[in-house]
């Protein structure tokens, strides 16, 4: 694989294990609106899609959806992105590529806001040049979306960049693009899920993604 300049990095599941957090802050959600509270397992598909369309699937009402919103993001913005772990081999994968002089940036479909608040409690968050999430009124939450503000932001061309994550939704923004992918298998997907949905390369271990990108 030829080296990137730029390389975008998906973020719950692909450099954090985020999965306590936003599963216990989904369940706060049922809780609240008293409805039966669903088991953990069930609710991991919904780790890397927008929240917001999860909650729309689930919810019918619009208000309800607002209000599922509302106290998901309450409870996230106060404990939810504080539960997490930075899976093992990232820190020295961030360090390396920055190291080397590569353009490095955060796209996902969390919130910015909440983005920008776990990257700054981490130690290599500052080896990322900009850090491009879901806008708050939700205008802006799908990868291609994302990818597009990612290339604006950073002046980039397509060419220039690969993707990383863990989901079919980062390969597919990725095409949308017409850009390079790799698929990660540490976090909330699979390689079916990924290689069905064209990522370039799947990669087992963040050593194996170094060896891959240098």
């Amino acid at each position: 694989m030829r080296s990137f300049p730029i390389v975008f990095f998906d973020l719950d599941g692909t450099l954090v294990d985020s999965e306590p957090g936003i599963i216990n802050g989904i369940q706060h959600v049922f809780s609240s609106l008293g409805r039966p509270v669903p088991e953990a397992k069930t609710l991991r598909p919904w780790i890397g899609p927008p929240m917001r369309d999860s909650f729309q699937a689930a919810f019918a009402d619009e208000a309800l959806v607002a209000q599922a919103l509302s106290l998901y993001r309450a409870r996230y913005d106060t404990i939810g992105w504080t539960e997490l772990s930075v899976y093992a081999g990232i820190p020295e994968l961030i360090g390396a590529l920055h190291a080397q002089g590569r353009r490095l940036a955060v796209v996902t479909s969390k919130n910015e806001r909440s983005a920008r608040q776990i990257l700054s409690g981490l130690p290599f968050g500052a080896c990322f040049s900009d850090i491009i999430g879901a806008s708050d009124d939700g205008s802006r939450r799908f990868k291609p979306d994302l990818i597009a503000e990612a290339l604006r932001r950073l002046e980039a061309e397509s060419g220039q960049c690969v993707m990383i994550g863990d989901r079919r939704m980062d390969i597919d923004g990725a095409n949308h693009h017409h850009m390079h992918s790799i698929g990660v298998l540490w976090g909330f997907g699979d390689r079916d899920e990924l290689e069905q949905a064209g990522a370039g390369a799947v990669v087992t271990s963040p050593a194996a993604l170094q060896q891959l990108l240098v």
